[in-house]
C-alpha cells in the first residue's frame, strides 16, 4: 500500500501546484499588499479556492497514512 500512496501524494501536489499557479490576483503590489477594498470570490475564481482547499485536506490526509503505514513496516 507504501507505494500507491505515494504515487497518490505526488499527483495530488502536482495538481495543487498547477491550482495555486492558476489563481491570479489582481491589482496586486512586488510586496503582496493590495488594494484595501474587500471583494467576493466568484465564478472559476471560487471553485478554484475550494478545489485547492479540498486538495490540500486530500493531501495532509494521505500524508498521515502514508506515515502510518511507512512507520508500521
Amino acid at each position: 500500500m507504501g507505494p500507491y500512496l505515494n504515487i497518490i501524494q505526488i499527483i495530488i501536489s502536482i495538481t495543487l501546484m498547477v491550482i495555486i499557479l492558476l489563481q491570479v490576483k489582481s491589482e496586486s503590489s512586488m510586496f503582496g499588499g493590495g488594494s484595501g477594498i474587500a471583494r467576493t470570490r466568484r465564478g472559476l475564481e471560487r471553485t478554484l479556492f475550494n478545489v485547492t482547499i479540498v486538495l490540500a485536506a486530500v493531501f495532509l490526509l494521505v500524508s498521515f497514512l502514508s506515515a502510518f503505514f511507512g512507520a508500521r513496516m
